[in-house]
C-alpha cells in the first residue's frame, strides 16, 4: 500500500520531504507533481523501480527515460552540451521541456538509447519537485504519468493512490498540476527536432 505524502505547493513540509527521500533511498518508486503533470521517479541507480515504471506504463525497452535535474549545473553532469546548445537550454530552463542530449559516462547504458547515446533530460519549474531535488542531491529517472491505453495523466494525487496503491510505494500530493505533458526536442543532432509538442512553446526550436 502506497504512503500518501500532503505538501504545501509553496511552502512544503521539510520533515516530509525528508521522508519521501528517505523512501526514494530505500529504493522506493513515487508517483509526484512536476510543472506539468504527474510523474513516476525513482533513484537513478534503482533498477527495479526502472523496472516497475516499465510494467507499469507497459513500456519496450526502446522507450528513453527523463534526468529530472535541480538546475543547469546538475545537467551538466549527465549530459554533453556545445556552446550552441548551452544558449538555446539555459534559455528555456527551469521549464517545461524535456531535452534529448548526448549522455555522459555519468548515465547508466540502461538509461540510454542504444543507438544514439542519448539521454532525456529535464529541470522543471516547481516547487515541490525543487525542494524534493534539492533534499535528495541527485537526479530524479522519471517518466510521465500516463497509463496504458489512456491519452492524459491523471492529475490529482488522490486518484493516483487509488488506482496505483498496490504499484507504488508512495504519492506525493501537491495540488493539481496539469495534464500537458512537457515538449520533447531533441537536440543531439546538428539542427534541433521537435519530438513531441506540449507545455513548453516551441517557437524558438522552429
Amino acid at each position: 500500500m502506497a504512503r500518501y505524502y500532503d505538501l504545501h505547493p509553496d511552502n512544503p513540509q521539510p520533515r516530509v520531504l525528508r521522508q519521501v527521500v528517505d523512501l526514494l533511498r530505500d529504493d522506493g518508486l513515487i508517483a509526484y507533481p512536476t510543472d506539468s503533470c504527474y510523474a513516476f521517479g525513482c533513484q537513478l541507480g534503482n533498477r527495479g523501480g526502472l523496472d516497475r515504471i516499465r510494467e507499469i506504463r507497459r513500456l519496450d525497452d526502446r522507450h528513453q527515460f527523463t534526468l529530472v535535474c535541480r538546475d543547469f549545473a546538475q545537467l551538466g553532469q549527465f549530459v554533453k552540451v556545445s556552446n550552441a546548445v548551452f544558449r538555446l537550454v539555459k534559455a528555456c530552463i527551469p521549464g517545461s521541456y524535456t531535452f534529448i542530449l548526448p549522455a555522459t559516462g555519468e548515465v547508466p547504458r540502461r538509461l540510454q538509447d542504444p543507438r544514439k547515446r542519448t539521454v532525456g533530460i529535464r529541470v522543471p519549474q516547481h516547487t515541490v519537485t525543487q525542494a524534493l531535488l534539492a533534499e535528495l542531491g541527485e537526479p530524479l529517472l522519471s517518466s510521465t504519468l500516463l497509463l496504458p491505453g489512456e491519452d492524459e495523466p491523471m492529475t490529482q494525487g488522490w486518484e493516483i493512490k487509488e488506482r496505483l496503491d498496490h504499484l507504488l510505494d508512495a504519492v506525493v500530493d501537491a495540488g493539481d498540476c496539469g495534464v500537458e505533458p512537457t515538449t520533447v526536442v531533441d537536440l543531439s543532432g546538428p539542427e534541433p527536432e521537435i519530438l513531441r509538442r506540449g507545455a513548453g512553446d516551441t517557437a524558438r526550436f522552429e
